[in-house]
């Protein structure tokens, strides 16, 4: 069952709001209102989402994933990428009917795509029905919008981005038990030619650490295993405040809490990524042997375009240094393919920079331009088709590496999160402390413990041994 922690008081006017909302819910609707927040797009959004289903809760609803019994429907939504927005306009028209069968029903659209004011205009012109859009500041705002509607109040669109503080005391009901989301930071301050992040989340703000140990020790306490840190660049916490902890020193104190649980954390920034960070990897034994450093392109002249302010050999001598100070370490990242102004020669050098590095995984995209950042005006004369094949020739090149790769773990041993059900009849599925994802036998009872596991062989999947 997902879990509400303690940290349930809303601030003050919010939590009138909610009362006020409960009450009004249960009058309109009868005595069991009920709430689906569908999700799109990265971890943050999913934090973000347990947080509103959180109000949500205190506001008199119960949470339900069947979109059509639900009275109050909410779309968080992303904006990083033009496939994710289509799919949501999907989703929105299809409350068109539900709405029609009864008009009592709200529904909400927030987050990233909602902050774009053209979203917010094509929403309010074309779709009548959707009944509020807010954006990525007011999420705690939620129950005083939802009281509002309740009441008799108009349309609401409210698409605030000033950067203020970051409100605490916001309930959470989450959607795991032992693996789960702990924000440290919010915006990002790097303005990457390509990204609308900025835009849309505002600023670097980050929380305060105390708050940050609070809500970790919190999570422990409830029995989390697997606690991963978000930030738009997590390196970056700190930035600027008066308290002088950055992420490094934010690691250890979170490493040094009682409890037998595993850190992670995403997205680094290799700009801002620093020896003493990967020390502190290396050091504190809680903290996951896995290292995610997006490089999106090997070449210098691209990097440059795109506004990284890092060069390929840069990169390349901090995952040297981690790779010799962290034992096992895993390795991934992210890559643009087909940025406006890449050549043939330009994406070569992001090949022979994956073939040199081995990364355990990627995560690769085709460009796809964001109205608003400065690459959408960029010249850009490579079809779509060519960089399709681009492309193809990356992934079988990384196919390649990762099948060389995952013999390695044949003979070794293991500490592994159990953390799921295997497709084949009597095993389960879990992940070292890497990303690395091992089959072994085993049962219901397992999930959410750790285990130590020997990998014995790889069928296309590794399966290992359960040892004491």
């Amino acid at each position: 069952m997902p879990q509400m922690i303690k940290n349930d008081t809303l601030p003050a006017e919010q939590s009138v709001y909610a009362a006020r909302a409960a009450a009004l819910a249960v009058r309109k609707y009868g005595e069991n209102p009920k709430a689906c927040v569908v999700t799109f797009g990265c971890q943050q959004n999913v934090s973000d989402s347990e947080r509103m289903k959180g109000m949500l809760v205190q506001s008199g609803y119960t949470l339900t994933d069947d979109i059509s019994e639900a009275h109050f429907i909410l779309f968080n939504t992303c904006a990083v990428r033009e496939h994710a927005e289509d799919r949501v306009y999907g989703n929105i028209g299809t409350t068109k009917a539900l709405k029609h069968a009864n008009p009592e029903i709200i529904v909400a659209v927030c987050g990233c795509m909602a902050q774009r004011q053209s979203v917010a205009d094509r929403i309010k012109r074309s779709y009548p029905y959707v009944d509020m859009v807010f954006g990525t500041q007011v999420q705690h705002r939620l129950p005083e919008f939802i009281y509002k509607r309740l009441s008799g109040g108009g349309r609401i669109f409210e698409l605030s981005l000033d950067n203020g503080e970051i409100p605490e005391n916001v309930p959470i009901k989450r959607d795991g038990t032992f693996k789960g989301w702990l924000p440290v930071m919010y915006g990002c301050d790097n303005f990457c030619t390509y990204c609308i992040v900025p835009y849309v989340r505002g600023r670097e703000r980050s929380r305060e650490p105390e708050r940050i140990i609070e809500e970790a020790r919190e999570m422990i306490a409830s029995g989390f295993k697997d606690i991963t840190l978000l930030g738009q660049n997590v390196n970056s916490y700190g930035k600027g405040e008066p308290h002088g902890v950055d992420f490094a020193e934010l690691l250890k104190r979170i490493n040094a809490l009682d409890g037998d649980f595993r850190i992670r954390f995403m997205t680094s920034h290799p700009k801002d990524c620093t020896k003493r960070l990967i020390d502190t990897i290396r050091d504190c034994e809680k903290v996951s042997s896995h290292l995610h450093l997006p490089f999106q392109s090997g070449s210098d002249r691209i990097l440059k375009r795109m506004n990284r302010r890092y060069t390929r050999e840069s990169y390349l001598e901090l995952i040297n240094y981690a790779k010799d100070n962290i034992p096992d370490l895993s390795l991934t990242s992210d890559i643009i393919v087909g940025f406006p102004g890449e050549t043939y020669e330009d994406f070569c050098e992001t090949l022979s920079l994956v073939k040199e590095v081995e990364f355990s995984s990627l995560f690769t995209f085709i460009y796809s331009p964001r109205e608003g950042t400065p690459a959408a005006a960029m010249e850009d004369p490579i079809t779509r088709e060519e960089k399709g094949r681009w492309f193809s020739e990356l992934l079988r090149a990384q196919e390649d590496i990762a099948k060389k790769n995952i013999t390695k773990h044949i003979g070794k041993t293991y500490r592994v999160l159990c953390d799921g059900f295997s497709q084949r009849e009597g095993f389960m599925t879990g992940h070292n402390s890497g990303t690395t994802e091992i089959e072994f036998r085993g049962g219901a009872e397992m999930l959410g413990k750790f285990v130590n596991v020997c990998v014995k062989e790889y069928d296309g999947a590794l399966y290992g041994t359960v040892t004491e």
